[in-house]
C-alpha cells in the first residue's frame, strides 16, 4: 500500500488493518490527522482545560497504537474510537477526582442555570465542602463523574449528552439519581 498516496480514498477499517499489519506510524499520522480534533473535543469536555486536554488526547493515541490490534471491525472505526476515548476520560476523571477536589472546592452560588428543582433541593445546595468530599469518596465512579461534570466542570446538560453519548433525558436522569445517592450517603454520615 502506498503510504501518503491516496489517503483520503482509504477507509478506516483499511487503514487500521494496514497499520496492524505493517505497524506503520506514517499511516497511523493518516489516522491521527483524521480524528485529532473529535478525540480532543471529547476530552475537552472531560478535561475543560485546553493542556490537560491535550494531553489526554496524546494519551488517548499513545494508547490507541498499542491497542490498535484489538479493533475487529465490528462495529465503525470512529464508534469504536469514540468508546475507546471515553472509556480512557472516564478512568482519568475516576482517578483524579481527589486531585480535583483538594485543587478547587465546590462553590454552588456560581451554579448557572439552576432549574427549580435544583433551588428545592436545598439539602444537596447546602451540603459543607468537607462532609461532601468524603461522601462523594462513598458513591460509584460514575454518579461522581457526572456530578463533577454538572456542578465542577460546569457542563450543560447538552454538553453532557455529548460527552456520555446518551439523550436529554437519560442525562436528567442520572443526575437526579447521583444527586438523591449523594444526598443519602451525605446524611448518613452526619454522625
Amino acid at each position: 500500500m502506498k503510504t501518503l498516496e491516496n489517503s483520503s480514498s482509504i477507509s478506516d477499517e483499511d487503514l487500521v488493518k494496514a497499520i496492524v499489519e505493517n505497524n506503520d506510524t506514517l499511516l497511523f499520522e493518516i489516522l491521527y490527522d483524521r480524528y485529532a480534533g473529535l478525540v480532543y473535543n471529547k476530552c475537552y469536555g472531560f478535561a475543560k482545560d485546553g493542556d490537560e486536554a491535550k494531553d489526554l488526547t496524546q494519551d488517548v493515541f499513545l494508547k490507541l497504537f498499542i491497542k490498535l490490534g484489538s479493533f475487529k471491525a465490528k462495529s465503525k472505526f470512529s464508534t469504536w474510537l469514540y468508546a475507546f476515548t471515553y472509556n480512557h476520560c472516564v478512568n482519568y476523571v475516576t482517578r483524579n477526582t481527589a486531585k480535583k477536589f483538594e485543587k478547587q472546592s465546590v462553590d454552588y452560588k456560581d451554579i448557572e442555570n439552576i432549574s427549580e428543582e435544583e433551588i428545592e433541593d436545598k439539602e444537596f445546595l447546602n451540603m459543607r465542602v468537607d462532609k461532601l468530599k468524603k461522601a462523594m469518596e462513598l458513591i460509584s465512579p460514575d454518579e461522581k463523574m457526572i456530578l463533577l461534570l454538572k456542578y465542577q466542570d460546569y457542563l450543560t446538560i447538552k454538553e453532557i449528552e455529548s460527552v456520555l453519548g446518551i439523550g436529554e433525558s437519560a442525562v436528567k436522569m442520572r443526575i437526579k439519581r447521583a444527586k438523591d445517592k449523594l444526598t443519602d450517603v451525605y446524611a448518613s454520615n452526619q454522625n
